[in-house]
């Protein structure tokens, strides 16, 4: 598949836009038919009742959480839409001329895809082609600002830094793979990295920089898109200074849950992003060495990672980032996580949930930061990230809970949260000064 095609925008762009139109106008075009009592009755049989297949559906969904929580709010109007028109493209293949049955199977066909387009861009979370089918479209490093910063202030760098003319508006995005591919040492196989480099990284002359490594949910890709949205957003606020940040994966496939630790099923991923992730950031990377200023961040699957490894790990991660995140790995296929991860040891699983481990670390996090964000409209996910920010702020993090108004646990949650997230971080990091 080339480049250009994976990067078509499959959530804001033209595409959808013109897949909807086209699916619009065959729906048109089977219903302006001759208006026959029994082809009337019949049309409004087929959309009646598909409409109501789709609310009962969602409905289900909504009930079971087979998502892992509710539907997006739009999601039951897509689904009812899409499936009244199934219903009608469906009934308008009886009784009638060659030509209109090819037209209501085109119909079906593009429906399927509109409403497919319509619920991905309310969850907003695959925006290209590319990500729907977990391709990435980013293009390759092909050279990083390596690992000797120019300038290493002895303050706050938002106190000493001056742009220089070289400064770009915006930061860069780049798949680490190829020569620049994160090595795993633990039999971990994990897909591309990317990277985030801000404005300040991109000069001649970089200053050391703060760095976070941030993880995505399950299922998803390491995208570094919505991590690029907010702290672009931040570094024009603050003469170009952001964070570096590596977005990995701590899945290896989209179905797969390592939960977060070594495991004979699917190798080291805790040793992946504790010991060969930050070798391969010291070795590439203008970051600073206080590692008070090195962040482990993750959404949803990810922010359960955060928590375990910073707990695990004080001495690596200063800080914690958690978008709506789970109260802890596995916790919505606590039997298949027990059987694949822990081989049936129960004992084991306890032992790598966060509040044993944060137990375990007590005394060890005093100077260190924690911020936890959720969705309003998110309620499956809310008691946990509760309980998560009571239990970091007991075992000693300084902590910062906040409910995003009006999001959920999809997009909403990801551009609410990693903005307000940075923005309690940015002077903990010496990217801004302190408020007030």
């Amino acid at each position: 598949m080339p480049p250009w095609l994976l990067r078509i925008d499959v959530v804001d762009g033209p595409f959808p836009s013109i897949v909807w139109g086209v699916t619009a106008l065959l729906v048109l075009v089977l219903l302006l038919r001759r208006p026959t009592s029994r082809w009337m009755l019949r049309a409004a049989i087929g959309i009646l009742a598909g409409a109501l297949i789709g609310v009962v559906l969602v409905t289900v969904v909504d009930a079971t959480q087979a998502f892992g929580g509710t539907t997006p709010r739009g999601t039951v109007w897509w689904i009812a839409a899409g499936f009244a028109a199934l219903g009608l493209a469906i009934v308008s293949l009886w009784d009638s001329r060659a030509w209109r049955k090819i037209v209501a199977i085109v119909t079906v066909i593009l429906v399927l895809i509109s409403t497919f387009l319509g619920v991905n861009a309310l969850f907003g979370i695959d925006r290209t082609l590319g990500s729907l089918f977990g391709i990435s479209s980013l293009q390759e490093a092909d050279d990083l600002p390596g690992p000797n910063p120019s300038i290493s202030p002895t303050g706050p760098l938002y106190a000493s830094w001056t742009p220089p003319s070289d400064l770009p508006a915006k930061g860069q995005v780049r798949q680490l793979s190829g020569t620049h591919a994160i090595p795993s040492s633990a039999g971990f196989v994990a897909r591309d990295a990317s990277v985030y480099l801000p404005p300040a990284a991109l000069v001649a002359e970089p200053p050391a920089l703060p760095v976070v490594v941030f993880m995505m949910g399950k299922p998803g890709n390491p995208d570094p898109s919505f991590v690029q949205d907010a702290l672009d957003g931040l570094a024009a606020k603050n003469k170009g200074l952001a964070p570096i940040v590596i977005v990995a994966d701590q899945l290896g496939n989209p179905d797969a849950n390592p939960a977060c630790v070594d495991s004979k099923t699917y190798g080291g991923v805790s040793t992946y992003f504790n010991t060969d992730i930050p070798a391969f950031i010291s070795a590439n990377l203008p970051v600073v060495s206080d590692h008070a200023q090195w962040t482990i961040g993750g959404y949803s699957n990810g922010g359960a990672c955060a928590l375990v490894w910073a707990g695990k790990h004080p001495e690596i991660w200063g800080n914690i980032i958690s978008i709506s995140g789970e109260e802890f790995p596995g916790s919505e296929e606590q039997d298949t996580v027990l059987r694949e991860v822990f081989g049936g040891d129960s004992a084991s699983y306890a032992a790598a949930k966060p509040d044993a481990v944060l137990a375990a670390g007590k005394g060890r996090y005093d100077s260190h930061v924690a911020v936890f964000t959720v969705g309003e409209n998110d309620p499956a996910y809310i008691p946990g990230a509760r309980s998560s920010a009571k239990l970091a702020q007991a075992a000693g993090f300084t902590t910062t809970f906040q409910i995003i108004a009006g999001a959920d646990h999809v997009v909403t949650a990801l551009n609410g949260g990693l903005p307000f997230a940075f923005g309690v971080l940015y002077p903990r990091l010496g990217l801004s000064a302190p408020a007030g």
